[in-house]
């Protein structure tokens, strides 16, 4: 049996960030990956950093923070990350969706994000490729920046490691007892004075080996999708959302990256509602093929919200989980506050809106 202050369970970018966190601070940090470094979610993001979550402003909260690190990464973990601003654009179809976005207005701009309402036409110049579909509104935010999810998960792994966190990777955990501090693994067991539980969508059953009821769902699985090369002289444009249908778009290289909601059990079905949704909204893009860009695994909260919180020990038991395919824009907060409950410190936000507690039940 090998012993550690702080057992992480979780190597993807929110694991990583709270390894490095710990590890800073100067706490003894062991970190279980059950595969490779960044292969669960970390693996099918699109590379977007964004601060505006509607309808969500304590993830928007946590989504400002984390770009604040995220722009200090070249002094701290130490290095010149890409961050290229490219804004964040969401289409209205009904003006009920206008209304709900100026509702949220004042939380979001209380938690530091900066978006407004912007006419069809202003929407329109942003983004060129849109048709002529019908639009109430548009919200537009210019904190949003395509960067380098791998960059960012090997800045925080090399950070943790040289700080004198212990990164053990093709080490699934089959189970962890909170009474003793001990993580079972395949290789045997390893045990600390608190455990994290970091480990997104294999967070269900770990949290319930600690007796603590989180309603995360089932894993979801995501899919995003990428064209064929885009035709010569398309605009480069915001990452953008259209708010009816999910339908999420941003160019990468010289094609264009897509998501759209979850593909669920007909996946054949899923992506011809995918390219007929883009042709709609989209017409110069109509019939362009559609391939796999990348699939993974992610967790989900019933309200979209990450749960981070902890049970005082000892031993402590934490989780930083559910970020519900935020956990890229969320991570360096994530990091910060795990650290801080850890050590018993103020976070410097209400970490009470991000616990489980029953009105979060769904």
């Amino acid at each position: 049996m090998s012993g550690s202050r702080v057992v992480v369970v979780g190597g993807g970018v929110i694991g990583l960030s709270i390894a490095f966190h710990l590890a800073e601070a100067g706490i003894d940090t062991t970190l279980l990956e059950r595969g490779e470094l960044g292969s669960g979610a970390s693996r099918a993001t699109a590379d977007v950093v964004r601060s505006y979550f509607a309808g969500n402003p304590v993830s928007s909260a946590l989504a400002v923070r984390s770009l604040a690190a995220y722009h200090a990464f070249p002094s701290r973990p130490g290095i010149d990350l890409p961050l290229r601003q490219v804004g964040y654009l969401v289409l209205f179809s009904e003006p009920e969706q206008v209304s709900a976005f100026e509702a949220d207005l004042p939380d979001q701009h209380a938690a530091g994000v900066d978006v407004g309402l912007i006419s069809v036409a202003e929407a329109k110049e942003r983004n060129p490729l849109i048709g002529d579909l019908p639009l109430a509104g548009a919200a537009y935010s210019p904190q949003a920046y395509i960067s380098d999810t791998t960059a960012i998960v090997t800045a925080y792994a090399e950070a943790a490691r040289r700080a004198g966190a212990d990164l053990r990777t093709g080490c699934p955990v089959t189970g962890i007892d909170t009474a003793t501090g001990t993580v079972q693994t395949a290789d045997g067991e390893v045990r600390g004075d608190a455990i994290v539980c970091a480990a997104g969508a294999w967070s269900a059953s770990l949290v319930r080996c600690a007796g603590v009821d989180l309603p995360l769902t089932e894993p979801i699985e995501q899919e995003l999708l990428t064209t064929d090369p885009l035709p010569p002289g398309t605009p480069e444009i915001p990452v953008t959302l259209h708010a009816a249908s999910g339908l999420l778009i941003r160019v990468r290289g010289d094609r264009m990256l897509i998501g759209m909601g979850y593909p669920g059990p007909d996946r054949e079905a899923w992506r011809r509602g995918v390219a007929a949704q883009l042709a709609i909204t989209y017409p110069s893009l109509a019939g362009i093929a559609l391939h796999t860009a990348v699939t993974g695994l992610r967790d989900a909260s019933p309200d979209r919200r990450a749960f981070i919180g902890h049970q005082p020990g000892p031993p402590a038991f934490l989780y930083a989980t559910g970020f519900s395919g935020h956990g890229l824009c969320n991570a360096p907060a994530a990091g910060e506050l795990v650290r801080d409950l850890y050590l018993d410190q103020d976070p410097g936000i209400d970490v009470t809106a991000l616990a489980v507690s029953p009105g979060r039940t769904g």
